[in-house]
């Protein structure tokens, strides 16, 4: 009997081709990726290598132009939208570079928001991200708004609200590159305990080598395609 861990996210010759008016621009060529449970990975590679485009078929936010993008074994082209919808909300966690708070909303209700959508009662809500963000080093912080926390800690909001309903897997956009190297840093070590502790699937999209030295998987792409699948020991 196997022990190894689920495959959790899996594309099959995924293709991708934008329009730029009567020209047809490829961002994928015929991708193949397999995630496991608890992988801490990057995908790395210049610009217009694809990477962002991987992330956002792997999180439904976009659909590939042919092949296949399944999460946990269902076929994301299958589903409609508000079932796109209902499995963004439930199993993919998301933090972008530019962190997306709602600017009128406290840290604690950014960081309740997905499970508000969910229809958890306000107790069960409050018990779970009191403890996210003391666990994320915001304690004390709840009831702030963007505008009066830096950088580094409106991130640890977007990380939280990315994991607060213990998703399937975290999507994580360039997420160091709006901020210090000190503060990246400290992210970076959240993101690797969180991975550790809780056993957080962490897909990064980065050119960032401070990401590539924690990722324990770097897959290497180039023009829309893989051209190498690194496993550190």
């Amino acid at each position: 009997m196997s022990t190894e861990p689920e495959v959790i996210v899996k594309l099959e010759r995924v293709e991708k081709i934008y329009k730029q008016g009567m020209i047809d621009v490829p961002a994928l060529r015929g991708m193949d990726l397999e995630v496991r449970r608890g992988e801490f990975m990057a995908l790395t590679g210049p610009s217009g290598s694809g990477k962002t485009t991987a992330l956002n078929i792997i999180g439904g936010l976009d659909k590939p132009t042919s092949g296949k993008a399944l999460v946990q074994g269902t076929d994301l082209a299958g589903m409609s939208r508000s079932q796109l919808s209902k499995m963004r909300r439930d199993k993919i966690g998301f933090v972008f570079q530019a962190y997306n708070l709602v600017p009128v909303l406290t840290a604690f209700e950014n960081a309740e928001m997905v499970l508000r959508l969910q229809g958890m009662p306000a107790d069960k809500r409050r018990e779970i991200v009191v403890k996210l963000l003391a666990d994320v080093g915001l304690e004390g912080m709840e009831n702030r708004r963007p505008a009066e926390m830096s950088g580094g800690q409106q991130q640890r909001v977007a990380i939280a609200r990315a994991i607060a309903s213990r998703p399937l897997v975290t999507l994580a956009d360039e997420p160091t590159a709006n901020v210090d190297s000190a503060t990246a840093e400290l992210l970076l070590q959240l993101m690797e305990r969180l991975n550790r502790e809780r056993n957080v699937t962490f897909i990064f999209s980065t050119h960032d080598p401070r990401v590539m030295a924690r990722a324990r998987r770097i897959v290497h792409m180039v023009d829309g395609m893989v051209t190498e699948d690194e496993i550190k020991n």
